[in-house]
């Protein structure tokens, strides 16, 4: 079988895309150093001027923004479909000079490179691969490249969820679910906690019964929220970090938690954090201060969802691709899309190692990868 136009360009273009993807991860970009984000959006911002779009960059307080892009040959009335990526990483700068970009036999390591760079480059040369073999997408494709979403999408959860009502499907370009390259059809949902436990100190020798104990109630607090684990469900509730008390013959008058919740469904969303934020104190003279919610909703296999990795089965198919799905464990900036529109997660770059020092990204397969993504923004309007 010959390979699909779009697949046959990229391969033509895979030194050049891979030149492109090595700039970028020698750009280092942690959430939470807008300098550091500078030269990254305008690195985008260019590129994707590049393709014919009209971008607009967003700025933010803490972060270095988003960038907004709509293509400038776009038609009013006609529907429209996003393409969502992030620039930032979990990696602070100067961790190249530990973890240095290393680019042989088709593998390319590198902080960032997999989660998710090499996605935002193959998002790039599939629309490049559209313009210049003059196939245009029935909906127009609108782009939302976010610097914040390693930190929750603090800042730009508000436009996501404004695009994400008004698009009629979303294409988030995250890594793929492991070696294999499984599409992301179902994410669990993102909860943090923080139970504050005040008491009253007290000498542990002279008076103990005059203080109320932080660290004792912390423990009743400690087995209630394991208890809430439910493999079957999908539901783990970690209690990740703790601190408290004063000295050892200090009776403690402070202590904390915090807390890391998934999960699967929004019902036990709802249930968990209920159960979490009305949680009492068992300890005379304690009282529990607590802080929290789900902030990132899961991404459920809806039926609109569901269509759409239908849609993209089919396509691989006719492009003799291998494909599954799969549940991961993370969020992502699709959970708050597919509350509103149509959302297909994990259609970035193959390899491994996402937030660890082995993290890399299988060069070999972005043809095949943006041939899927090419096809699917070319796809009709599913019914």
């Amino acid at each position: 079988m010959a390979p699909h136009p779009i697949h046959a360009y990229l391969s033509d273009h895979l030194e050049e895309i891979t030149a492109f993807l090595e700039q970028m991860v020698r750009i280092e970009t942690p959430s939470l150093d807008p300098d550091a984000q500078a030269p990254m959006m305008q690195l985008l911002t260019e590129a994707l001027e590049s393709v014919d779009f009209e971008v607009r960059h967003i700025r933010g307080k803490g972060s270095g923004g988003h960038l907004f892009a709509v293509p400038n040959w776009r038609s009013r009335g006609r529907p429209a479909q996003l393409l969502l990526g992030h620039c930032d990483t979990v990696w602070p700068v100067g961790t190249l000079r530990t973890m240095p970009l290393i680019n042989e036999h088709g593998i390319m390591k590198g902080p960032g490179v997999y989660d998710m760079k090499a996605g935002l480059v193959q998002m790039i040369y599939v629309l490049k691969a559209l313009r210049d073999l003059g196939l245009e997408p029935p909906l127009t494709p609108l782009v939302l490249i976010n610097s914040d979403e390693e930190v929750g999408s603090r800042e730009s959860t508000r436009t996501i969820r404004l695009l994400a009502r008004v698009v009629s499907r979303c294409f988030v370009l995250e890594p793929s679910l492991d070696v294999d390259g499984k599409l992301k059809t179902a994410r669990k949902g993102v909860g943090r906690f923080t139970v504050t436990i005040r008491g009253r100190a007290a000498h542990a020798g002279l008076n103990p019964e005059a203080g109320a104990s932080a660290i004792l109630e912390l423990s009743h607090v400690i087995q209630k929220l394991f208890g809430l684990n439910d493999p079957e469900k999908g539901v783990t509730v970690n209690v990740g970090m703790i601190d408290g008390g004063m000295r050892a013959n200090v009776i403690a008058p402070q202590s904390r938690a915090l807390v890391d919740v998934r999960v699967l469904t929004r019902d036990d969303a709802r249930r968990i954090e209920e159960t979490i934020l009305s949680l009492e104190a068992e300890t005379p003279g304690v009282t529990l201060e607590i802080e929290g919610r789900i902030g990132r909703p899961p991404m459920e296999r809806t039926p609109a969802n569901q269509a759409l990795w239908n849609r993209a089965l089919d396509l691989a198919h006719s492009l003799d691709l291998p494909l599954q799905e799969g549940v991961s464990g993370g969020a992502s900036d699709g959970n708050t899309t597919s509350l509103f529109t149509a959302t297909l997660d994990g259609l970035g770059a193959v390899g491994d190692g996402a937030h660890a020092e082995h993290e890399y990204a299988d060069l070999s397969r972005i043809p095949e990868r943006g041939a899927l993504l090419g096809l699917l923004l070319l796809s009709p309007l599913i019914g």
